[in-house]
């Protein structure tokens, strides 16, 4: 363990406080040292020094160095202190904000949750059961593909026209929501296998949350949930009628929950640390992440095949979790490549098999 310091943070109680850094230390001999410690003199301070005169002077990469305090005697407690910022032309990207790269993986799966992770569309669901119905919700749903409307006021829409208190529809959800049947066999493969799995979604947090301890159980806890959230309506508690709205993660976005931000903080990283990204998803929700990544899964028979297809974007085409852990196998094992699999979607698509009518372009 290295010599404390004092004046500085402790890393859990009965430590003495030390700050948070490296230093050079004669007192220890040259072959235990940390790597940066074996530097005559040198002295480094998160806060302090300006990261890109450290990687100038030491010549070592952005990313050795995040991964270089994960790999030491750091305690949680102090390596949640250390900000390593990499400048990629205008953008700054954290690398400690980026929880699925903490294991160093070389793949990471992003998807959707809403009707790609389950069976059925949870918003959908409550919309066409207790909204304002499928037919007005289903018009929404072609109108954001068409460009008429964006997503975001159309599943403001949708939301509004559910007046159930917020407890309510949560139990109502857990009560009616299944799981695809492949995803569990994912899942335990991929944590096995040192792949990521975030869930980027359109949806509620609180809801996906509730959904997947239910349906997954506690491994869902290692899984990480960005989506929107729920806050109550002026003057009232969003356990009563009409008392809650949805707060949306992008307000400023035609999408509600740009899924592409996040996307973006990952495919930016330095090509020595950036992982191979895979997405799933089904519909227009997935519309701003459907370029973002290596290789797109569309659901067979979804709005998400029609607006690939439309605009060029590479994609394949999967009916179930079962298939998606057929195609990651290969992919990782080194059968087959993302390029290859990426190809496979517009085949599938103009020979009827992708379930969407061929719609010829203009």
């Amino acid at each position: 363990m290295r010599t404390p310091e004092a004046g500085g943070v402790a890393s859990s109680a009965g430590d003495v406080p030390r700050r948070v850094g490296l230093r050079h230390d004669d007192d220890w001999p040259f072959s235990q040292r940390p790597l940066l410690a074996r530097l005559p003199a040198f002295r480094f301070r998160a806060s302090l020094v300006p990261l890109h005169l450290i990687f100038e002077k030491l010549l070592i990469s952005p990313s050795a160095l995040y991964f270089y305090f994960h790999s030491q005697d750091i305690e949680p407690a102090t390596q949640s202190l250390v900000s390593v910022t990499y400048t990629m032309g205008s953008t700054q990207i954290d690398l400690a904000e980026l929880p699925a790269m903490k294991s160093n993986p070389k793949f990471i799966f992003f998807t959707d949750f809403d009707g790609t992770i389950t069976l059925q569309d949870s918003n959908d669901f409550m919309t066409d059961n207790i909204g304002y119905g499928r037919d007005k919700r289903r018009a929404g749903n072609i109108a954001c593909l068409n460009n008429e409307i964006t997503f975001r006021d159309s599943f403001q829409d949708m939301m509004d026209s559910v007046t159930k208190p917020y407890d309510q529809c949560i139990q109502y959800l857990v009560d009616n929501i299944k799981l695809d049947p492949g995803f569990k066999a994912f899942f335990e493969w991929s944590l096995e296998n040192n792949i990521p799995v975030v869930v980027l979604s359109s949806g509620m947090e609180p809801v996906i949350k509730a959904l997947l301890e239910k349906l997954v159980g506690p491994d869902a806890s290692k899984m990480q949930v960005l989506g929107n959230h729920v806050g109550p309506r002026q003057g009232k508690n969003i356990n009563e009628e009409g008392g809650w709205t949805i707060l949306f993660k992008h307000p400023e976005s035609g999408f509600g929950h740009d899924k592409s931000i996040e996307l973006r903080k990952y495919s930016s990283l330095p090509g020595d640390l950036r992982p191979t990204m895979f997405y799933a998803g089904d519909g227009v929700s997935d519309l701003s992440a459907a370029r973002e990544t290596d290789l797109l899964f569309a659901k067979k028979g979804h709005d998400l095949i029609s607006y690939c297809a439309r605009e060029d974007v590479p994609f394949t085409v999967f009916e179930d979790w079962s298939n998606i852990l057929s195609k990651c196998k290969s992919i990782v094992e080194g059968k087959t490549t993302v390029q290859a699999a990426a190809k496979e979607g517009y085949e599938a698509y103009k020979s009827g098999a992708a379930g969407i009518e061929v719609q010829t372009k203009k």
